[in-house]
């Protein structure tokens, strides 16, 4: 009989390099599954519904919070996301491990819920070298990264509820953190 699988939870503020860092575990975790995070916001370009997120209407999303179908929600950044509790409940029961790539909101309440997770907060080395990756990154206007950043102040603030904090300065050094602990986590029964 195989028992439950392992509930990963990352948040970090935007910027801090948490896509790149996830992507980097997932490469080298091939037991490790991803929860592909459903949003109301447009894709970036390179974003592929689906793979990066599961692109919805407004509509549709609300629909799915008045019939209890997430695992968590948010609104961030003016935009809604959230994780399909179904998906989450199907994955860990047969036996595979999750990584979810969650904002501080949704992992709170998935802190909040009856399930069992390993929960890291990954920080940028400092709040100047947040705002600069945010400002090179090019993607956002310069009210949507005025946002990010009040946001990225207070989620910072939230980093002693993980059970884990990873300082992204060194990339490499990052992912090798990172991957320790998933080694750790996911050889304990």
């Amino acid at each position: 009989m195989t028992g439950m699988g392992k509930l990963f939870v990352i948040s970090a503020p935007s910027g801090a390099g948490k896509t790149t860092l996830v992507g980097r575990v997932l490469s080298r975790f091939k037991s490790l599954s991803y929860s592909v995070s459903h949003t109301t916001r447009n894709s970036r370009k390179n974003e592929q519904d689906g793979v990066d997120y599961f692109f919805i209407s407004l509509a549709e999303f609300e629909q799915k919070i008045s019939l209890d179908l997430w695992l968590e929600w948010a609104k961030v950044h003016g935009n809604y996301y959230g994780t399909s509790k179904k998906f989450v409940r199907n994955c860990l029961g047969k036996g595979r491990s999750l990584l979810l790539d969650i904002d501080i909101q949704g992992a709170r309440q998935i802190m909040d819920s009856d399930l069992d997770l390993i929960s890291i907060f990954i920080l940028p080395p400092s709040f100047e070298v947040l705002s600069q990756r945010l400002e090179n990154r090019g993607t956002d206007s310069r009210e949507v990264i005025a946002r990010r950043l009040k946001n990225a102040k207070l989620e910072m603030t939230q980093k002693d509820l993980y059970q884990y904090v990873v300082v992204n300065d060194d990339l490499d050094e990052a992912v090798k953190e990172l991957c320790s602990i998933f080694e750790k986590e996911t050889a304990q029964v």
